[in-house]
């Protein structure tokens, strides 16, 4: 079973938005650009709002994968064809 930091770090590595569902029962679709496992805490940018906002891990009992993600299928390969470099 994978607990809550590697949920987290996956989030964090996805290129796309999340939803964290809150112990309060809200739900948060965002983009995860930083967490701390020291601290505890993460931030991304809420949907639809451009400051960040941070959050305590001891708030999340979930994050879904809900938007899709940016770099998938991209690879260093299809940049440089895109870019014309060699």
């Amino acid at each position: 079973m994978i607990n809550l930091e590697q949920l987290i770090d996956k989030a964090f590595d996805y290129r796309g938005d999340v939803t964290l569902d809150l112990k309060s029962g809200q739900h948060i679709e965002g983009y995860i650009f930083n967490r701390d496992h020291a601290k505890q805490t993460l931030t991304l940018f809420i949907k639809g709002e451009s400051t960040p906002k941070p959050l305590a891990y001891t708030e999340i009992t979930d994050i879904r994968f809900t938007g899709e993600n940016t770099a998938a299928g991209k690879s260093w390969e299809d940049w440089k064809t895109k870019h014309g470099k060699e």
